[in-house]
Order: C-alpha cells, then structure tokens, then sequence
C-alpha cells in the first residue's frame, strides 16, 4: 500500500516546523490560514510574532483590527486576517471559545473552507477526513494519471474522491494528510517534480509514462487587468502623509499614499516605479515624493507607520524610497 511508504517517508523526512510541535487546534489553524498564498519558509517569521501577541481564540476576538491589520502586514490578501478575527468572535460565542473538532462544523465557519477544515480536523483532532489543496490534487492526478481539469469543479471533485476512497484509519490520518502535503511540497513539484526520490514512485501512474509534468491538467488563467497608477507621497518635515482605504473592496481598511498631488508644494521627486501583481489585476504605478509645507494630523513619523500603520505591499517599495530619502 503506497500509504505505508508516504506515512514512513513522512516520518523520516517531514520538515521541523514549529506548528507541527503539538496538535494545537489554534496553531494549526492560524498555519493553515498563513500559508495560503504563501510560502512556508516565508510564513514563520509571521506566525511567530502573531502568536507572541495573540496566543489564543480569546486575544483574537478582541484585538484592535488595526493592530491585527499590522500584524498581518507582508502577509497579504488581508481579508484573511479579517475572517480570523470574525471565526474567533463566532468561537468564543458559539463554541466556548474553542474550534470545533470535525469538519462539518469547521466549515461552516468564516474564512475556512473545505481545505483547511479538513487540515484542522484531520491534524488536531483525527478525524477521517481528506485536507485537498494544490499540493494534494498534483500528487494524486500524477499518482492515478487523473486528466480532469483541476480548475473545474468536475476535476476537483473527481481528484477529491480518489483522496478520499485512500484514507487510512483516525490513528494515522493525522500523519497521512500532512505526508500527502510535504510530498507535493519538497518532491512532487510543479515543475521539475524530483520522480527518483519519490518514496511512492512504484505506484504512480505517472511516473510509468514519464508524463509527470503533463500533470496535473489545468485551465489557463484569464489575463490579469492592467491598471495604471499615480502616488504622490506628501512629505512635510519627516513626516507622510497617510490616509486609510475604504472599509469595503481591494486592500480594505489598509492605509496608502494620496492619488493627487496637494494644493501647494514646494518639489517633486521621481521614484522608482513598481508593477504590483493581484491575483485578478496588475497596479503599474508611477510614484513621487512631493515636499510640501502642509499640515494635518494624517502626517505621520516613519516611526509611527513602522510601529501602528498598515501598509500593503503594493505601497511598500516606494515607503521604503521615501524612508531612505529621510534618512
């Protein structure tokens, strides 16, 4: 059984990650959450300083959402953060300030979807239940020769079946689904999948045919909307001039740089332009530094934005710029 030798490899081989130390319901939750859209190594430090300052269901559900917001920063897609809190506001009422341990109830609550209820249910709690993300439909369309269309609902649910019908019992489901994960993560790859290391190659359908980068079938994207953008960054003495983002809609509630430029200033500087990719749309943005002598409680120190104000990545370079030109 091919189960045997992933969960034997896993054992062997799975990266010391500092969310795998316990089957901590909260940890793994907020792991889960973190490493979509990005990367593990990327993540830790992250996931480190949030449970420094929030460390459980009950310090999520009060936190100040700017705060939050702040320490979310370089994260990305910030809806996350947003549904974290909202799922620890529903815990706290409904749950008695615990996750639920299935997956049935998992889902149900903000932000967390098929994936990760699985994931949480699976790894805190061994519930016999299948965590199917991008890593988890690779493996298994190349380990079956699946030709579905991973894009399409059809596709997943076929891919998610097979999944499925291969748990093993709640004794090693913990260890199983997150062996189908690290396979997808260090072996199975997108591209140039390392097939001669693959603890499970004498049963993958793939590795037969020597077709593993065929696989798994997927849809081209749409083009991306191109946007083009002006940012006139007001400075008056060392302070920025900050203004925060509707509540509703892109980078919701984040503060950014001002889209005009003042009624008075004094010089304007060039910056080094920047093209921010979105899942769904492309920022190409030229950006200035405007000198102006103006003045209002929106200007704030470096200090302070470092310290209590979020700024999304897709403003980040030229704050940086401006952080050195105030040097």
């Amino acid at each position: 059984m091919f189960q045997d030798d992933l969960i034997n490899w896993y054992n062997i081989h799975k990266r010391d990650l500092i969310f795998r130390k316990d089957k901590d319901p909260y940890k793994i939750w907020i792991s889960e959450i973190m490493a979509q859209q990005t990367r593990i190594e990327a993540m830790l430090p992250y996931y480190t300083r949030f449970l420094a300052e929030i460390p459980d269901i009950e310090t999520l559900a009060s936190i100040d959402d700017e705060r939050l917001q702040k320490l979310w920063q370089g994260l990305g897609y910030y809806s996350r953060c947003r549904n974290l809190k909202k799922c620890a506001q529903v815990c706290m009422k409904e749950y008695g300030g615990k996750l639920p341990c299935t997956k049935a109830e998992l889902v149900k609550l903000p932000g967390i979807g098929p994936y990760t209820a699985g994931a949480i249910a699976s790894i805190a709690f061994d519930e016999r239940v299948s965590a199917v993300d991008g890593n988890v439909l690779r493996v298994f369309s190349r380990l079956f020769h699946m030709t579905q269309d991973i894009k399409t609902s059809a596709g997943r649910k076929a891919i998610t079946a097979k999944v499925d019908e291969s748990l093993p019992d709640t004794d090693r489901i913990s260890a199983y689904n997150q062996a189908i994960m690290e396979l997808g993560a260090l072996i199975c790859l997108p591209k140039h999948p390392h097939c001669e290391q693959c603890p499970i190659r004498k049963d993958c359908q793939a590795y037969h045919y020597q077709d593993a980068e065929t696989l798994p079938v997927k849809s081209a994207n749409k083009p991306r909307k191109i946007v083009k953008k002006k940012i006139y960054i007001w400075i008056s003495g060392r302070r920025i001039h900050l203004h925060k983002r509707p509540e509703t809609g892109l980078l919701a509630g984040l503060y950014e740089f001002d889209a005009a430029l003042p009624d008075q200033y004094e010089d304007l500087l060039p910056l080094k332009p920047y093209t921010h990719i979105f899942s769904h749309v492309e920022w190409h943005m030229d950006a200035y530094a405007v000198f102006t002598d103006q003045w209002d409680a929106d200007y704030k120190s470096t200090a302070e934005i470092d310290r209590d104000y979020a700024i999304p990545g897709a403003f980040q370079p030229f704050y940086q710029q401006v952080k050195e030109i105030l040097k």
